[in-house]
């Protein structure tokens, strides 16, 4: 196996305009991703993602800096860098949407890249690389469940 990107796509019941919304901003991600969010979708904007309570020590909480926010087209962050250092792409993983219309619906195409460029030894590489497309894997029907519920709503 290569280890080079975690490559999805997924059929979307809601247009690029609404998958957009639900991908970039923090009051829709965390209904299907982190349990918090703070970003602004605004390309060069630093925030943070966390899983789990942010007052125990088990939290994880990332940094992340959006790269690129065009609407309704594409939105990409880098994250999985050490708090404190600019994101580059030697020290972070880029995650990437595309939306593209599709019907009355949206083709969402997802990548994560940049694990190899992490530098991490053979093992640790296989390791990260597996967590996050188990974790994708887990993730992106949840979004998938979340737009079906948003857009169904009174």
């Amino acid at each position: 196996m290569e280890y080079g990107s975690i490559e999805r796509e997924i059929h979307v019941e809601a247009g690029p305009e609404v998958v957009y919304e639900v991908i970039s901003m923090p009051e829709h991600l965390r209904e299907w991703w982190p349990d918090e969010a703070e970003l602004e979708p605004v390309p060069g904007s630093g925030g943070v993602i966390s899983f789990g309570d942010r007052s125990t020590p088990e939290a994880k909480v990332v940094p992340l800096t959006v790269v690129e926010a065009d609407p309704p087209r594409r939105f990409s962050f880098r994250w999985g860098y050490d708090e404190g250092e600019a994101a580059t792409s030697a020290n972070s993983l880029l995650v990437t949407f595309e939306l593209v219309p599709s019907g009355a619906g949206t083709l969402l195409r997802f990548i994560e890249s940049g694990f190899r460029e992490k530098g991490w030894e053979a093992a640790v590489l296989e390791e990260k690389y597996r967590e996050h497309a188990s974790a994708w894997d887990h993730f992106l029907p949840r979004l998938v469940a979340y737009v079906a519920r948003l857009v169904s709503a009174p």
